[in-house]
């Protein structure tokens, strides 16, 4: 893995940094193909959008673009985005000319994932705050908490690959890391995200490739639809399998869905045809 802090192989992050003290920063997790991030602009737009919530200072796109293209050098993989307010010294008071740190890391791709997944429901709950809502801020705590749930050692296994969150209203909202979209009387519908959750940039893109809408979901919502996947820029298009003691067999609007999106993003490869 190679690590770029601020333009700098081998660079450190301050001791001092707002980002480790506070989690006052913003990330972006791309996938990379071919030696081009074809999403490099849908990325780039949220961590603007992100940054003029937090009030952060951005580098110029050309300095990042310049940072991203070393660490993955023209091949495949994950490339990481970390930007924080940088340092700041003690107490949430941000310094009135903040210097932004810019972090960038190479990873590889993930193991495709063979078949639908299986998902639990978190008994950790999202906070409902709009202030935040939409943006991919650093701080993901209700996320690992949600994680430990079946992934920490002591904990019963439960076979899950995910968990779908619910905000502290009930609703459904979003996976620990991904959005979620239900196949309801024909129609794609997703979460809204103005007071909790992540607005994905996968999700974007299903919003508008697959004519889906935003709706408010229950999980008895989910549970009774007729088809349900995951998505992330990470992993692209995850058909859903099992949910609870809900089972779902292939659908072809999900694997539609796939082949869609593996034209317009090469790193998805279309899956084979279900016999």
């Amino acid at each position: 893995m190679q690590v770029l802090v601020d333009g700098t192989d081998g660079g450190t992050v301050a001791a001092d940094d707002r980002g480790l003290a506070y989690g006052d920063g913003l990330f972006e997790t791309m996938r990379a193909h071919g030696g081009t991030i074809p999403w490099w602009p849908a990325h780039w737009s949220r961590l603007l959008r992100g940054a003029a919530r937090l009030r952060i200072p951005v580098p110029a796109e050309a300095d990042v673009v310049r940072q991203v293209a070393t660490v993955f050098q023209g091949g495949d993989g994950i490339v990481k985005l970390l930007l924080t307010r940088g340092s700041g010294g003690r107490g949430y008071a941000p310094p009135p000319e903040p210097a932004p740190s810019c972090i960038v890391s190479h990873h590889p791709a993930p193991i495709a994932t063979q078949g639908g997944l299986t998902l639990r429901w978190c008994d950790v709950r999202l906070a409902e705050q709009p202030a935040l809502a939409g943006i991919k801020h650093c701080n993901r705590l209700e996320q690992v908490l949600a994680r430990l749930e079946w992934t920490a050692p002591g904990c019963p296994m439960s076979g899950a690959d995910e968990g779908l969150m619910r905000s502290t209203s009930g609703d459904v909202v979003c996976a620990t890391a991904a959005n979620v979209f239900a196949l309801i009387d024909g129609q794609w519908r997703t979460p809204p995200v103005d007071r909790c959750g992540v607005a994905g940039v996968c999700r974007e893109w299903a919003l508008a490739r697959l004519d889906a809408c935003i709706e408010t979901l229950s999980p008895q919502q989910v549970e009774s639809a007729d088809a349900v996947f995951l998505c992330n820029a990470v992993r692209g298009i995850l058909p859903v399998a099992r949910l609870g003691d809900r089972t779902w067999s292939p659908h072809p609007r999900v694997a539609a869905a796939r082949r869609a999106l593996a034209l317009d993003h090469p790193a998805f490869a279309a899956p084979p045809e279900t016999p």
